[in-house]
């Protein structure tokens, strides 16, 4: 790990000038457990960390009103446990305390677990090609090692895995970011955070390098109580999903009055399936009905050898979800 400044700035506004105006590169540091391990690795190499731990406000927990408000400095385990948020918004709490070990949810922050990137080996790893980190290099995983790559949303240059929990169950709820930077406030939809990787896969957020996201805001609805986050891995201990989906259903009766379906770990970005949603509306949920939103939501999964049993996989852990769902309406 290279040498670098670590400054510590009181407000968001002294946090954004100081990454704008650091010679150099310069990232933001909260939790810590995505940014100091790439440093690890050499895959980051900033002159600055600008510390905003210490900037009041930002951890702020509020559920009460027309929406949610979680501070980007609120750490993964407290929203997890919080009892609203677990009685009335269970994809969101299980979303968190599915995504990692205690001792990570008691130390990432929420903003952070937004912008953690990928866990492709060969990004991780500098002795390989990866247009993430040297755009232009080409990409490793193509004719590589990708059982645990996109199936949704890759490209020709590059088929690396958004492997974020949080963000895929804020999709569905259409949440938003409050966003600072040197030019002013602005709000962004999550679903509109990420980036698919197109011919510029090293750009993986709609933020600017100088952009700190300074709170996650969540609509207060009724889907939030049939909802689920169903994750399936490797191993149940902390692990980056094969495969998981965030569901939220609306019910009058037995038939659907809206839906929201998300997938995670299959595709390069959060991948919110409108169409396996639509295929629902109107409709009493059945196990057919389920099974075939799932098989609407992988329609467009372009597979690998390696990596094709994910979409059979896939598609059950979407209706498994949807069933779950039902049952908490």
């Amino acid at each position: 790990m290279q040498r670098f400044n670590h400054l510590k700035p009181a407000t968001p506004a002294e946090a954004v000038h100081a990454v704008a105006t650091a010679p150099g590169t310069a990232r933001f540091l909260a939790g810590g457990t995505t940014i100091v391990d790439l440093m690890k690795l050499e895959v980051e190499r900033p002159n600055s960390l600008v510390d905003i731990t210490r900037i009041n406000g930002l951890g702020e927990i509020g559920t009460d009103g027309d929406e949610l408000i979680f501070g980007a400095l609120a750490h993964m385990s407290d929203v997890a446990d919080n009892a609203v948020v677990k009685r009335d918004y269970p994809l969101l709490s299980e979303a968190l305390w599915r995504a990692a070990s205690q001792q990570l949810r008691n130390m990432a922050t929420l903003g952070g677990n937004l912008l953690q990137r990928t866990r492709c080996s060969y990004f991780r790893d500098t002795q390989f090609p990866c247009n993430k980190r040297v755009p232009g290099s080409g990409c490793s995983a193509i004719d590589g090692l990708n059982r645990g790559h996109a199936l949704l949303g890759g490209s020709e240059h590059c088929i690396a895995v958004y492997p974020g929990d949080w963000a895929i169950a804020l999709v569905a709820m259409d949440a938003v970011v409050d966003t600072q930077s040197p030019r002013g406030l602005r709000t962004i939809a999550v679903a509109d955070l990420h980036r698919q990787p197109g011919d510029t896969p090293h750009i993986e957020t709609a933020l600017a390098p100088d952009e700190l996201i300074l709170r996650t805001r969540v609509p207060a609805s009724r889907l939030g109580r049939a909802s689920t986050y169903q994750k399936v891995r490797d191993r149940e201990s902390y692990a980056f999903a094969l495969a998981s989906a965030a569901v939220a259903l609306m019910l009058d009766g037995e038939t659907i009055q809206d839906a929201r379906i998300t997938l995670g770990g299959v595709a390069t970005v959060p991948w919110r399936a409108h169409d396996a949603e639509q295929s629902l509306i109107g409709r009493k949920l059945t196990e057919d009905a389920a099974r075939k939103a799932g098989r609407i939501a992988f329609a467009g999964a372009k597979t690998q050898p390696q990596n094709a049993f994910r979409v059979p996989l896939g598609i059950e852990t979407v209706a498994d979800a949807l069933l779950i769902a039902k049952g908490r309406a």
